[in-house]
């Protein structure tokens, strides 16, 4: 077989893979809308005559059996086709729409023994592990702190507002804290046996709380564990950028554009350097912003662990964001990537920022989008009165084609461009203010 025909036998069976689970997640989307006693407040809430409200899940009762909770439930992840869905996180009153087109598990294992590929013959899931992390969780269950003071909480007193979006694992709803009135968004996550599941609930859960005081990742408030369902409260943003720009059409400002680099940049090192973690999925709809300006990154479903510095798992994560090296690996024997995988999508979501439009908006498929990310060159900014010198370097730089030449995170943070936006007073909560009217234009 010729090496071109080798290539796009690969690039097909990554687009088939997307496409299979892309469908999969979608079949049970469907089956979440059909109404059923175990549904929890779908979108709008409005309780019928008669009804005060949805059945709420029960308190967890089996907390001694860590690895059969996890086990539990019966829905998939939900995850849908590039550009067709919501999955704005926690995106206050603007749920976005995403090219959030996740792939399937290659089925390699990481740490704790925790398989990605459902119906996995490889051993059980290290228990001593899984116990370890399920009894850190079940310790803060039910404890919601809200402006520094902690409240034991009953699940009854969260009042549903409406549902925000879905994202990696499953739905998040707008609520109300009746006690105290303070909203938040609630991410449900329905459990169920699928391997790939757990593990995505297990790395949502472990990320978020342990980061929970970083001020460049979304806030986690508290969380609710049922046997049917985990709960993460958030705090509630404003919007993601995806929403912003499908709403404005406008392109963002570069000073506004450097603040959100020094932030993403920020917090992808931070999960690097402080948990080991890769993200796998930033992208426009995964960066969030509230009215004082605050940029902050969300979605740690498909996170992954690293191990030598190095991810396993090929296909996690958006095609149209996503890095040659986990396209094609150099050895598909070994398709290991590290984080300049995240590097390149970065690139990516800050020309689709700078520019207004994603790079591949032409692409039909998402085979047209990986074929142009291999063989074409990268889509690169021209310094000129719209872009600085410095904003282009930093993202020639992201979208250097050769991993092994791009830079990892402790070099772009000494990239002038970020060293600039790093101490620059820039007025971004102004600037999200004027945004904010125009949106709401377009959606009167």
């Amino acid at each position: 077989m010729s090496t071109s025909s080798s290539l796009n036998q690969r690039i097909n069976d990554l687009e088939r893979r997307l496409k299979v689970e892309n469908k999969s997640r979608d079949n049970d989307r469907q089956r979440h809308l059909v109404p059923n006693n175990d549904l929890v407040f779908p979108r709008p809430f409005k309780p019928e005559p008669g009804h005060t409200s949805p059945r709420k899940p029960r308190a967890c009762l089996n907390e001694g059996d860590p690895q059969s909770v996890f086990q539990r439930g019966t829905s998939e992840s939900l995850e849908h086709e590039r550009g067709n869905v919501t999955t704005n996180l926690f995106g206050g009153d603007f749920p976005a729409t995403s090219r959030s087109s996740s792939a399937p598990s290659s089925g390699r294992r990481r740490p704790g023994g925790i398989s990605l590929e459902p119906g996995s013959r490889s051993r059980q899931p290290d228990s001593a592990d899984i116990e370890q992390k399920y009894k850190e969780i079940m310790k803060m269950t039910g404890i919601l702190t809200l402006n520094k003071t902690k409240y034991n909480t009953d699940i009854n007193d969260m009042e549903p507002l409406g549902e925000l979006g879905h994202g990696t694992c499953g739905q998040v709803i707008k609520m109300r804290h009746k006690p105290t009135n303070h909203l938040m968004a609630v991410k449900q996550m329905r459990r169920s046996g699928n391997k790939e599941e757990n593990k995505r609930i297990i790395m949502d859960l472990d990320v978020v709380l342990k980061c929970h005081d970083y001020p460049y990742i979304v806030q986690c408030i508290g969380t609710f564990i049922t046997p049917s369902e985990v709960w993460i409260c958030m705090e509630l943003m404003s919007t993601c950028l995806d929403k912003l720009l499908k709403r404005t059409r406008l392109p963002i400002p570069e000073k506004i554009l450097g603040k959100m680099a020094v932030a993403i940049v920020r917090a992808l090192d931070y999960l690097k350097e402080r948990h080991g973690v890769i993200h796998r999925d930033v992208k426009p709809s995964n960066i969030l912003l509230d009215q004082n300006g605050t940029v902050k990154l969300c979605d740690f479903g498909i996170s992954g662990r690293l191990v030598d510095s190095k991810a396993k798992t090929r296909s996690a994560g958006c095609a149209a964001y996503m890095a040659p090296e986990r396209i094609d690996p150099p050895d598909p024997q070994r398709p290991d990537y590290d984080i300049r995988a995240d590097v390149w999508s970065l690139g990516i979501t800050l020309v689709e920022l700078a520019t207004g439009e994603f790079p591949y908006k032409d692409c039909k498929t998402d085979f047209e989008v990986l074929t142009k990310v291999l063989q074409d060159d990268p889509p690169l900014l021209t310094p000129g009165p719209a872009y600085s010198h410095e904003l282009c370097s930093f993202i020639r730089d992201c979208l250097t084609k050769d991993y092994k030449k791009r830079p990892k995170y402790r070099k772009l943070l000494e990239h002038q461009f970020i060293k600039k936006y790093e101490v620059e007073r820039v007025d971004v909560a102004r600037w999200f203010g004027e945004m904010s009217e125009i949106m709401a234009c377009y959606s009167s």
